[in-house]
């Protein structure tokens, strides 16, 4: 007798939640089969939600962060924002971190990662030369070196730190000081440490 298991179509829906970051097998199973014993209207909101992030939303070419095909970049367009100082995180998420904090007003670069020998990910597969451009072409008093203390986040720290001395850009290097856990990224901080870090940053 043939060893029951889940339908075709239900592996294929199995199959791609496990390729989503965090999930693995068992949890990617029990996604699956609550979504199948919901109703046919969650799942097309859910299909369109999918949909419409995808084909509406992108990383902004100057910043990194997420940029609306038809209304912009959230962040570039906010004329507000304190020209003078840049604080360079690893991804979208840890600027969300920050703002909920309210205590930094300035702009932000989104690298999309951190230097990850053992991942092949080095400083060219990052956003880093558009920091320096960006660098090169603003008024900015400040660059503050946001990415976590882990081994990668410090080693992506002091790549960055030594290529804006080797440039001869003349601007304050600091990181994120008090507060932060060692080994600790930003998105998994509370806003509490987030401030105090953000408050104290000390000079590099």
């Amino acid at each position: 007798m043939a060893r029951l298991d889940f339908p075709e179509e239900i592996k294929n829906l199995i199959d791609t939640f496990k390729k989503l970051p965090g999930i693995g097998p068992k949890g990617a199973e029990r996604i699956a089969v609550w979504l199948i014993n919901q109703d046919r209207d969650f799942a097309s909101s859910l299909s369109k939600a999918v949909e419409d992030s995808v084909r509406l939303i992108g990383a902004c070419e100057t910043c990194g962060f997420f940029k609306s095909h038809e209304r912009g970049c959230f962040l570039c367009d906010d004329s507000v924002r304190d020209g003078s100082v840049i604080c360079v995180v690893e991804q979208p998420t840890d600027v969300i971190a920050l703002e909920k904090t309210g205590i930094f007003k300035g702009t932000y670069h989104c690298l999309g990662g951190k230097i990850a020998p053992l991942d092949n990910i080095g400083p060219e597969d990052l956003r880093v030369d558009s920091l320096i451009r960006r660098i090169e072409n603003s008024d900015f008093g400040e660059v503050i070196l946001g990415v976590g203390s882990d081994v990668e986040g410090e080693a992506t720290a002091n790549y960055l730190a030594d290529l804006i001395a080797e440039k001869g850009l003349k601007v304050d290097i600091t990181r994120l000081a008090q507060g932060l856990p060692a080994g600790g990224g930003l998105e998994n901080a509370d806003e509490l440490t987030l401030y105090r870090a953000i408050d104290g940053r000390r000079k590099v």
